[in-house]
């Protein structure tokens, strides 16, 4: 009973996508310029941004419930299979969302609290709904998905100064070629829920591997901006670039090749970079 329920709150918060939320949170933290590191701090900024994107995570759910219930990638999860019943999912969205309120404004401050309800209102409310309506959907989504880095930019310093913005930037263009290879892998999926993901009316063309491949191509300039303001040194910028070669290199392979197996490199790609990234500017930041 108890493993049962455990896997339920488990696919509900979407666990491995709050990780990853929390990661870009942490590591934009420890980033901030002249932060004297508190182990307990970094725990309680995990705690309180996995609670709010649990919070998120959960309402995209409760919206989604009967879309998710016509998809095969998501037929299994708790709403949709109603192994959990709305009210239940409804007070944990509630009590994540003020426990992880409480947790930022507690140990951190206003600004972190506000950005952060500002990210999982945005998620919920805005681009959850759109995605039914037109593909700008996921440049919308991307907001939401790139604020983390602000989140924990401004529990560091409360002042968003321009590394918080560059770490911003970067992991909002991340998330395109990221997102539409999830898309172009789900297509036919997300379609008989009526989902319009991809930048395309044709679905997986010649044209939505080029937007992937051009978004990809923005992450060169930008992951030299940290290096431009002295946020990392030049080899640390250099790990940063051969990082996007690797990601173009394979965005290109989806735009020549368009296939499965080029899009699920790409996938599998953005989840080696943006770690890479992160580490080589907190590499930077330490030489």
């Amino acid at each position: 009973m108890m493993r049962s329920k455990f896997k339920q709150y488990y696919a509900l918060v979407k666990f491995n996508l709050s990780f990853l939320v929390v990661f870009s949170a942490v590591m934009s933290y420890v980033l901030v310029e002249n932060l004297q590191l508190e182990w307990n701090l970094i725990g309680w900024l995990s705690l309180g941004g996995f609670l709010i994107t649990a919070s998120a995570n959960s309402l995209n759910q409760i919206i989604e419930r009967d879309s998710d219930a016509l998809m095969e990638r998501t037929a299994k999860r708790p709403l949709a299979s109603k192994e959990m019943s709305l009210i239940e999912a409804q007070f944990f969205a509630f009590a994540t969302a003020f426990s992880g309120s409480f947790i930022l404004y507690y140990f951190f401050n206003s600004s972190t609290v506000l950005v952060a309800l500002l990210s999982l209102a945005s998620y919920a409310w805005v681009y959850t709904p759109f995605k039914k309506i037109n593909s700008l959907a996921v440049f919308i989504g991307a907001i939401p998905g790139a604020l983390p880095c602000m989140i924990g930019w401004l529990a560091g310093e409360p002042e968003l100064l321009l590394g918080g913005w560059i770490l911003f930037l970067f992991q909002f263009f991340w998330q395109f070629p990221h997102f539409w290879a999830i898309a172009w892998l789900a297509h036919e999926d997300y379609t008989k829920a009526g989902f319009k993901l991809l930048p395309s009316k044709d679905g997986k063309s010649q044209y939505a591997a080029l937007q992937s491949l051009i978004y990809t191509l923005l992450l060169f300039p930008i992951g030299f901006l940290p290096y431009l303001i002295g946020m990392c040194t030049l080899p640390a910028a250099l790990v940063i670039l051969l990082a996007n070669v690797a990601l173009c290199y394979q965005s290109f392979q989806l735009y020549r090749n368009r296939n499965a197996t080029s899009a699920r490199r790409v996938m599998f790609t953005t989840y080696i970079n943006l770690p890479i990234v992160y580490f080589a500017l907190y590499w930077g930041k330490l030489q």
